[in-house]
């Protein structure tokens, strides 16, 4: 059985903060071809969709769609502030590489 992604408290707390969940949008996780190491993220603010899985705490939301859940089995949604600016981040244990801005891998 796959294990579905997890989002951290932070990650929550960053949508509450800018009341994402207000204005009726999810977080959304979606993985596609490209990137510099084969596969790419698109984060963005979206509405869900009637095939994502919602993931959800603090009265937010993260969607993730059918096609994209594979790929991020077991992977971990986070924030994080750091001194070149705040990001959400995947921690993803199913890419063998990656590459140094974040948001490319491979698998």
């Amino acid at each position: 059985m796959q294990l579905p992604p997890k989002v951290t408290d932070r990650a929550f707390s960053r949508l509450a903060e800018i009341g994402a969940g207000d204005q009726g949008q999810a977080l959304r996780i979606a993985v596609e071809g490209g990137g510099c190491s084969g596969f790419q993220y698109d984060i963005k603010l979206d509405s869900p969709a009637e095939d994502d899985m919602i993931l959800e705490g603090q009265g937010q939301k993260v969607v993730v769609d059918a096609i994209s859940l594979p790929f991020l089995t077991g992977a971990t949604i986070d924030f994080t502030e750091e001194l070149i600016g705040a990001r959400f981040t995947i921690e993803n244990p199913n890419a063998s590489s990656s590459c140094g801005c974040g948001t490319s891998f491979s698998m």
